[in-house]
């Protein structure tokens, strides 16, 4: 019996939804659908952008703002860490106010594993491989989920790969990861039950683009993509995009969490940008700018990152173009909805490809910033702003001395 009242207006998994999305690269690999939550993944469900929170689950306060941040960047499913009895004790509440489905994080304790059923969880991640005597709770945690109407997420990264299979295969080969993966995938299966997704983690972007090409061979499960210890903001970003971007364009993922040593924030704004730039989510806010090079007559590094940074809040899906020169400054601002072709220590700001003032250099940052927030401010009064829209990713500039 459980525990907690609370009610979830949860769909159990594998119901059919209409929804579906598909990519303009490459036809989407068939995949099974579950539900995590209302979120669908898998079965040609438009791709989730999940992340995990790094405050004390237990702090319930501080989890829940962090949920509400992470919700207002545009994360879609939410993951929490359970490695205490605090942790799980504080999931009901969690769960009853949190905006997005939440996933319980669950490692070794199995106990945990089903107080995050009873508590609410939209879904359960479980490590088969260190959980203690799977073997055994393994059919009733099957049996639980599949009674609350929930799914679950397994997987292998490459630092918890089975000794076992370490030495058969000389490391965390694709191979091996393939190996442990679906030894985990059929421990479920041989009890009846499906609802579940796999993920194949590893650090090295070949090996890990390697490693999900092979399992994507091996059946119809839905797959979470992720580039696990990715590092720092600046190389996981080019880590995730690169091999998110090899695998979705051969149609392979249902979910992707960008992981970052950066705030949880910062995953969500990559990963949302990454299935926008692959045509997999509609466009939203974005800048562009030219690179700097010795055609420009302004500073476009301090530019464009200006007009970034003034920016950072809109979230109506306009495009701007901080242009720096006259070879194909004039183009890219025509072809944007407001831009700037600057030259001569003057900007001509164009409105749909028609100019509308010049202003001194000094002035088009400024004048940048009131235009696009009244067409911001337009946009959203005639309802034209999407839900859970998101504005630029800010990559602050380091200038010497600072």
């Amino acid at each position: 019996m459980s525990l907690n009242p609370v009610e979830k207006p949860f769909r159990k998994t594998g119901d059919p939804v209409v929804l579906t999305s598909e990519s303009p690269l490459h036809s989407r690999r068939k995949s099974r659908r579950i539900m995590v939550g209302p979120v669908p993944v898998g079965g040609g469900a438009p791709i989730s952008v999940q992340s995990m929170t790094n405050t004390l689950t237990a702090n319930v306060g501080a989890t829940l703002q962090q949920i509400a941040e992470l919700t207002a960047a545009g994360c879609d499913i939410v993951r929490v860490a359970v490695p205490s009895q605090d942790d799980a004790d504080a999931l009901p509440e969690i769960c009853k106010k949190s905006p997005i489905p939440v996933i319980a994080d669950i490692h070794f304790q199995s106990k945990y594993v089903f107080q995050a059923i009873d508590a609410g969880c939209a879904a359960v991640r479980v490590n088969p491989g260190n959980i203690r005597k799977f073997d055994e709770v393994g059919p009733s945690i099957c049996k639980a989920a599949t009674d609350a109407g929930i799914s679950l997420r397994i997987g292998v990264n490459a630092g918890s790969l089975d000794k076992e299979l370490y030495a058969k295969y000389g490391g965390p080969t694709p191979e091996a990861l393939v190996a442990s993966a679906l030894k985990e995938a059929h421990m479920f299966e041989d009890v009846g039950f499906h609802d579940f997704k796999i993920s194949v983690k590893h650090h090295d972007v070949i090996t890990m683009v390697e490693t999900y090409r092979l399992l994507a061979s091996k059946g119809d499960w839905p797959l979470h993509l992720g580039v696990t210890e990715a590092g720092p903001a600046w190389q996981g970003t080019i880590k995730s995009c690169l091999a998110f971007g090899a695998l979705l364009a051969e149609g392979i993922g249902d979910t992707i969490r960008v992981s970052l040593s950066a705030p949880p924030v910062e995953e969500v704004k990559v990963g949302c940008k990454l299935l926008e730039y692959m045509g997999l989510r509609p466009r939203k806010f974005d800048i562009i700018s030219c690179p700097s090079c010795g055609r420009a007559q302004v500073d476009v590094i301090q530019l464009a990152s200006a007009v970034t940074e003034g920016l950072k809040d809109i979230t109506a899906p306009i495009r701007v173009a901080v242009m720096g020169c006259i070879v194909n400054g004039p183009g890219e601002a025509r072809e944007a909805d407001l831009g700037v072709a600057s030259g001569n220590g003057k900007g001509q700001i164009f409105i749909k490809g028609k100019v509308i003032k010049t202003v001194p250099e000094d002035q088009i940052v400024d004048t940048l910033l009131t235009i696009a927030n009244d067409i911001a401010s337009q946009m959203e009064a005639e309802g034209k702003v999407p839900a859970n829209a998101t504005g630029p990713v800010v990559v602050p500039i380091q200038h010497p001395g600072h």
